[in-house]
């Protein structure tokens, strides 16, 4: 039997269980703010991944149209801060 650490068979874990996605969106959740900017962040209500999409939320019209206008930015740096390429689509909402 090999060893490995507690870190890495957490991780192999999270990667086949269902748990996966909620946890990358918590983790979206938290450095969004970094990654948008805080106008950005303080309008968007929701954000979920669900099957490689990543669903965001907003009621603000002006907002939603700028948000289409930077889905490919918004896949790369969200893959770029969770150092795996998870996200393949985005659906603002």
């Amino acid at each position: 039997m090999s060893e490995i650490s507690i870190g890495d068979a957490i991780k192999a874990f999270l990667k086949k269980s269902r748990l996966n996605s909620g946890i990358q969106a918590l983790q979206i959740e938290q450095i969004w703010e970094d990654m948008m900017g805080k106008t950005i962040a303080k309008y968007t209500d929701k954000i979920q991944i669900i099957n490689h999409t990543l669903f965001i939320r907003t009621n603000v019209g002006p907002l939603r149209q700028e948000l289409m206008y930077q889905k490919e930015k918004i896949i790369e740096r969200v893959n770029e801060a969770l150092g795996e390429k998870v996200i393949k689509e985005v659906v603002i909402q």
